[in-house]
């Protein structure tokens, strides 16, 4: 699918592990950032996580709520 793809999330959030199990799912390789270890992501992503990005360069985002379905056409966009 993708190269390297990213999720943001944070510890403790339960909307992230299940983000997370839905691309362990779909067998997809991405990147875990904690927003909390970088002031910038938490201003930007606060309030969003979880959140799936093409890459730290990219301004493609899929925000939750998410599924397995919509991950998938997501990637093929």
């Amino acid at each position: 699918m993708q190269n390297q793809l990213i999720l943001l999330g944070t510890q403790g959030c339960h909307l992230c592990e299940q983000a997370e199990h839905i691309l362990q799912t779909l067998d997809v390789t991405y990147q875990y950032l904690d927003i909390m270890d970088n002031e910038k992501l938490l201003a930007l992503y606060e309030i969003h996580i979880p959140v799936l990005l093409e890459s730290m360069a990219s301004e493609k985002g899929l925000y939750w709520p998410f599924d397995a379905d919509m991950v998938s056409a997501w990637l093929k966009q």
